[in-house]
């Protein structure tokens, strides 16, 4: 077995300084026999000019706090819970997407490079408001293209996912996707105004138009009251493509933030405005555990994590959302709604941490009568029905009678799931494709319980 050292410079946009060096992240990787079977530790010290700073922002919220920054100076500090990473700078890597685009960019074998090297290939447009490079004289790195090339951007990625070479024209369009997280193929693309999205392609093996799907699905939600970005649906050539807002950009005076009154993630780029960008780090740090532990997580451990690091004033609307993103997956056999589906931004303005705007939220067909999500909902472990979801409301919201209004009002809208996709372009066949996905009321209630949310509906 064989240890390397990596040391790298992680940088942290803040309002008025954009990029600046936070501090080195020193990252030990040992590899075995077989060089895909690797193991992580890592250490990391802050600047003493980022901490000096007061307008500096905390790296990872739960291993790398600036709560009491004189006992941090100088000092290297490691990941809670004996993790092998930040989750704070994990969040800011290329997820499964990502890493086969770097892969196919330089022409190695699936899972061989480095976690440094897939950390640092992630490009300047990556999630949140890192960046990692070699050094502290690295230069920032773009890496998102433009609506217009959005067609060339598809075929590469579709050579990357067929496993083929991509073509040497194509090259160029590979640098949008390594910042995209997820398994499917997607890419970060600037619309003609300069506003960043997601754009979120077909993949092989899809038995439906997922695009479409995945955009009705997010305009429902928001009917339901829950938070959701703009959302697109576009045809690029004969391939559907679904555009997401991101989420962690916003638009405002150079050096200024923008008045309260303003949703960061609905800003627009303006003449005389620049852009901005959020902290974001995922349920899955929240909750400070692995991707291995997280199975064994719930709904609940993230409304915890909501009560210890959301800002006191968000905490109860963001339990509550919450708890009715948890209804909605039930409704609509969701069961991707793992801790990375799940994410948090650090709003400048109140110095705090907010849930994030919904997101990947996928209707999944089946004929199973009892079905479960991937996170533990209640009492009944993973069990998607809505009494499962009450027997632990306490969690989320203090008094039962307000988790049941949250699902009535759910529930009213989810009724009438078929009209909002006819609104929202889907045609009758993907809606055929789709009703073994919407759940009846009394699919996922007990009768008495069923009864009580029809009661003043």
């Amino acid at each position: 077995m064989t240890t390397k050292d990596f040391k790298l410079a992680v940088f942290a946009w803040t309002p008025g300084r954009e990029f600046s060096p936070a501090g080195l992240l020193t990252l030990s990787e040992t590899v075995g026999a077989n060089p895909q079977n690797r193991e992580l530790t890592s250490r990391f010290a802050y600047g003493l000019g980022y901490l000096a700073r007061t307008e500096s922002v905390e790296v990872d919220p739960v291993s790398l706090s600036l709560a009491d920054r004189d006992a941090i100076k100088g000092q290297e500090i490691f990941p809670v819970n004996g993790l092998g990473e930040f989750g704070g700078i994990r969040d800011a890597a290329p997820d499964a997407w990502g890493r086969r685009v770097i892969e196919a960019r330089r022409k190695v074998p699936a899972n061989t490079l480095s976690e440094a090297e897939y950390l640092l290939a992630a490009g300047g447009d990556r999630v949140g408001a890192l960046d990692v490079r070699r050094d502290i004289k690295s230069p920032d790195s773009s890496s998102a293209s433009n609506l217009q090339s959005l067609e060339y951007v598809l075929q590469a990625a579709e050579a990357v996912e067929s496993g083929m070479p991509v073509p040497a024209n194509l090259e160029p369009f590979l640098g949008a996707g390594p910042s995209a997280g997820g398994a499917r193929p997607k890419a970060s693309v600037r619309d003609d105004q300069g506003a960043l999205w997601l754009a979120k392609f077909p993949a092989k093996g899809d038995v439906f138009d997922v695009a479409r799907a995945e955009s009705c699905t997010l305009e429902l939600a928001r009917r339901c009251g829950l938070t959701v970005p703009e959302v697109r649906y576009i045809m690029v050539g004969q391939k559907s493509v679904m555009l997401i807002r991101r989420f962690d950009r916003y638009w405002a005076q150079p050096g200024r933030l923008p008045d309260a009154s303003i949703v960061l993630n609905g800003s627009r780029p303006e003449e005389g405005l620049a852009e901005g960008r959020l902290p974001l780090v995922s349920g899955l740090t929240l909750v400070a555990c692995t991707e291995f532990e997280s199975r064994t997580k719930g709904y609940r451990d993230l409304a915890a994590a909501i009560r210890k690091y959301v800002h006191a004033d968000s905490i109860t609307a963001n339990c509550e959302e919450l708890f009715a993103r948890m209804v909605f997956n039930i409704f609509v056999s969701n069961d991707d709604d793992h801790l990375r589906n799940h994410a948090f931004v650090r709003d400048p303005r109140s110095a705090g941490w907010l849930l994030s705007p919904v997101y990947d939220v996928v209707p999944r067909p089946g004929v199973a009568f009892e079905r479960q999500l991937h996170l533990e909902v209640g009492a009944q472990g993973k069990l998607a029905t809505l009494d499962n979801a009450l027997s632990y409301f306490s969690a989320f919201v203090p008094e039962r009678a307000r988790a049941l209004n949250i699902i009535r009002r759910v529930w009213r809208e989810l009724r009438e799931w078929r009209t909002t996709f006819e609104a929202y372009g889907a045609e009758g066949h993907l809606i055929s494709q789709l009703e073994g996905a919407f759940r009846k009321l009394e699919d996922i209630a007990q009768p008495d319980l069923a009864k009580e949310i029809r009661k003043a509906a």
